[in-house]
C-alpha cells in the first residue's frame, strides 16, 4: 500500500470519528449512557452547557410543541381567570382520530384560560390544544402562523410546526436547542411554572362536566411514580411513535439550578428511559460538579507597558466582570489558564478607569469557557514634559516633515546650482571680451 493511499485512508477515518460522534460537550458524562438520541443540561444560573448530544439534530417535538402554545396564550391573554373558551365543535373535530391524548372536553363547555392551560400542560390534552388555537387565533391555520412567527423571534431558527398538539408530520420538527430556548422563556412565567410543576389538579366543575382530576405525565415529579425525583419540577413530556419519548424538566439542590432536555427515548429495558436519563444527569451534576471562582475583579490578571507617564511604567489590567463558572470538583489551577488578548504591545497615557484595553480567555481543559475585557482600574495622567517630547519627536519623523524637509533642501541644492551656473557663465563672458588698445593720437591703430 503506497503512503499516500495509507494517509488517505487515516484522514477518513478521523473525519469519520469527528463527525458520527454523539456527543459534543466540555465535559463527559461518567458512570452512565444516556438512552436519549438527544439532550442537553444546562445551568439556569450560568446558562452554561454542562453536556449536550445531538444538540442540533432534527427531532419531532410530540407535545413538548404545547409549551410554545402556552407561551402565546401567556403573552396574548392579560387576565387568565377571568377570561373564558367556549369549547367549539371544530376544535373537537380536529384532534378526533388521532389518537392523542385528551381531556374529554365537549362542545359548548366554558373554561376560564388557567384551566384550560392546566389541561394542556398537566394532563396535555390534545383536544384543548385546538381549542386554545381556535381562540388566540381566530382558527387553526392563523395560530399556527403565530407559532412559527413567534419560534423564529425566540431564537429557534431550526423548528417548524405544523400542529398545536405535535403531532407527527413533515411540518413539525425542532432540535434540543430549541427546545432549551423555549424552555427557557416559558419559564420566565411564574404560572408557567406553577402549572407544570403540579402533580395533581382538582379542576372545577363546569357547565358541562363535574370536576377532574388531572394527573401530570410528568413522573419525575409524581412521588407516587417509580421515577420520582426529589429535585425536580415542570415541565413538559411528549411522545409519538416517531418523536420517541420526551421529557423537559428542571431540578434545583443546595442553590445550583438546571434545565434537562431529553429527547428519543425508546422503551429499552422495559423502563421510562426519559426519566432515567434525566435523573441520571442531574445527579451527575449535583455530585460532581460545583461553582469555581476564575476571576476576581479586584485581582490583576496581566500588565502592559505604559508611556508618557511618570508615575509608573506598566499598567495593570483587571477583568470588567467577576467569572464564576460550573466546573468538574477535580479542576484546579493546572487545568484552568487565562489567555489575555492584548489590543497593542503598549499604551499612552493618559488612561481612564474602565478603559478596555483588551480581553481575557478563561479556558479549561482546552476549551474556552469564558472571555471578557480586560480594563484599568484607576486614572493615569499624562506627564507634559513627555508628551511634548513625544510631539516634537512625532512632528520629525512624520513623513509630511521628510517631504518637506526633502523639498527644502532640494531647493536649496537647486539655489547652489543655479548661482554656480550663473557664476561660471558670468565668468565665461568676461573672457570673451576683446582687448583693443588706444593710440596716443585717439584713432585706432
Amino acid at each position: 500500500m503506497s503512503k499516500r493511499v495509507y494517509k488517505y485512508i487515516i484522514t477518513f477515518i478521523l473525519i469519520f470519528a469527528i463527525f458520527s460522534s454523539n456527543i459534543v460537550s466540555a465535559f463527559q458524562i461518567s458512570g452512565f449512557q444516556l438512552n436519549a438520541k438527544a439532550a442537553m443540561l444546562i445551568s439556569l444560573d450560568t446558562d452554561q452547557i454542562l453536556h449536550e448530544k445531538n444538540a442540533d439534530k432534527k427531532m419531532y417535538p410530540a407535545s413538548l410543541t404545547k409549551m410554545l402554545a402556552a407561551v402565546l396564550v401567556l403573552e396574548q391573554v392579560d387576565d387568565i381567570d377571568k377570561t373564558t373558551i367556549t369549547v367549539s365543535k371544530s376544535a373537537l373535530t380536529a384532534i378526533m382520530g388521532t389518537g392523542a391524548s385528551v381531556i374529554g372536553l365537549k362542545e359548548g363547555e366554558v373554561l376560564t384560560v388557567r384551566q384550560a392551560l392546566y389541561c394542556l400542560l398537566v394532563s396535555s390534552g390534545g383536544d384543548v390544544a385546538y381549542v386554545i388555537a381556535e381562540y388566540i387565533g381566530g382558527n387553526t391555520e392563523n395560530f399556527m402562523d403565530m407559532m412559527n412567527k413567534r419560534a423564529k423571534e425566540l431564537g429557534m431558527e431550526h423548528s417548524s410546526f405544523g400542529n398545536p398538539v405535535g403531532l407527527h408530520d413533515d411540518k413539525t420538527y425542532t432540535t434540543a436547542r430549541d427546545i432549551s430556548i423555549l424552555a427557557k422563556h416559558a419559564l420566565k412565567f411564574d404560572v408557567f411554572k406553577e402549572i407544570t410543576s403540579t402533580t395533581r389538579y382538582y379542576m372545577p366543575k363546569t357547565n358541562k362536566s363535574p370536576q377532574r382530576i388531572l394527573s401530570t405525565t410528568n413522573f419525575l415529579i409524581d412521588p407516587s411514580t417509580n421515577y420520582y425525583y426529589a429535585y425536580a419540577s415542570g415541565v413538559k413530556t411528549g411522545f409519538t411513535d416517531e418523536a420517541g419519548r420526551c421529557v423537559v424538566s428542571t431540578a434545583s439542590y443546595n442553590g445550583y439550578n438546571y434545565l434537562c432536555i431529553i429527547m428519543g427515548c425508546d422503551g429499552t429495558g422495559g423502563q421510562r428511559n426519559e426519566f432515567v436519563d434525566s435523573r441520571n444527569l442531574y445527579r451527575w451534576a449535583f455530585n460532581d460538579f460545583e461553582y469555581k471562582e476564575l476571576l476576581d475583579i479586584s485581582k490583576p490578571v496581566t500588565e502592559i507597558p505604559l508611556e508618557l507617564s511618570m508615575e509608573t511604567d506598566y499598567l495593570k489590567l483587571y477583568p470588567s466582570n467577576n467569572i464564576t463558572q460550573i466546573l468538574p470538583k477535580t479542576a484546579d489551577s493546572s487545568t484552568i489558564t487565562i489567555k489575555p488578548h492584548l489590543k497593542h504591545e503598549s499604551v499612552d497615557a493618559p488612561i481612564k478607569k474602565g478603559d478596555v484595553l483588551g480581553t481575557a480567555d478563561v479556558i479549561y481543559a482546552g476549551e474556552i469557557i469564558g472571555t471578557v475585557k480586560l480594563v484599568s482600574n484607576e486614572d493615569i495622567k499624562a506627564n507634559v514634559f513627555l508628551q511634548s517630547g513625544r510631539v516634537i519627536k512625532n512632528i520629525f519623523t512624520s513623513s509630511i516633515f521628510k517631504i518637506i524637509l526633502i523639498v527644502i533642501v532640494g531647493a536649496i541644492v537647486i539655489y547652489v546650482l543655479i548661482c554656480v551656473y550663473l557664476t561660471y557663465k558670468s565668468r565665461k563672458k568676461r573672457r570673451k571680451v576683446k582687448y583693443i588698445p588706444y593710440n596716443k593720437h585717439g584713432k585706432d591703430e
